[in-house]
């Protein structure tokens, strides 16, 4: 019988060509210190002192109904729909009389504008019906609504009401998690960082700012870090200055 051969040593694992994937959470990265953020939210803060949403409506209503319909779909996208539809029906009865049929023609370069349609006439007879055809004040309120959820809330309640809220979208998902500001899994988790550590100071435009900085300057594919107003102090490992 032959003599077994001696184990050889097992090879050592590659390395990786690159540190993460873009985008992706800094992981175990040093968190950003109180004074860091403050600096970070100052800098937003002079650049825009006050930021706007980019969904155009007329009044409490119209942007419920603008951020329902944003839902995969750009803001650009919505508000080109939403202009000739405003016009003709800016309050829950009006959109009741104008009808779900006609509600799809207006909205029907939008995505899913089927589904939309029926939250739309199904969210305005609930306003009718349950909040005397007003848009009510409170998350839980909100989120009872067809066609909403958590961010629709945060959104309304923070434009409409001026409520210190965060909803967090694609674009500060990928902020909060790529710059370590507020790492998590999932928007939710995202969202509960950044109410733990964003001053209250800041807390009314922030999400405003996250969104703005996500969508011109932090981009998904190609983030334009050397006009990024914070590259000093974000903790992504990839960033190019």
């Amino acid at each position: 019988m032959a003599a077994p051969r001696p184990n050889k040593p097992a090879k050592p694992a590659a390395k990786s060509g690159r540190s993460r994937a873009a985008g992706k959470s800094t992981g175990s990265a040093r968190p950003w210190t109180q004074a860091e953020i403050r600096e970070a939210f100052s800098r937003f803060r002079n650049a825009n002192p006050e930021p706007r949403g980019e969904l155009e409506h007329l009044n409490p209503y119209t942007l419920l109904v603008a951020v329902v319909l944003s839902a995969q779909a750009t803001d650009a996208g919505v508000n080109k729909a939403t202009r000739a539809l405003f016009a003709v029906a800016d309050t829950p009865s009006k959109m009741l009389a104008l009808g779900e049929e006609a509600l799809r023609d207006y909205i029907k370069t939008i995505g899913l504008y089927r589904t939309k349609a029926k939250n739309v006439i199904a969210l305005s007879e609930k306003l009718i019906a349950e909040f005397g055809g007003e848009v009510p004040r409170t998350r839980a309120e909100l989120e009872s609504l067809p066609g909403a959820g958590r961010k629709t809330a945060n959104v309304v309640l923070n434009m409409a009401f001026g409520e210190s809220t965060l909803a967090v979208d694609t674009h500060v998902f990928r902020v909060g998690n790529r710059t370590g500001l507020a790492p998590g899994k999932t928007p939710l988790e995202v969202e509960l960082g950044l109410e733990r550590v964003i001053p209250a100071e800041f807390m009314l435009h922030a999400h405003h700012w996250l969104i703005l900085h996500g969508r011109y300057t932090c981009l998904a594919r190609k983030p334009r870090c050397e006009v990024c107003l914070i590259n000093d102090l974000c903790r992504w490992p990839e960033k190019t200055v």
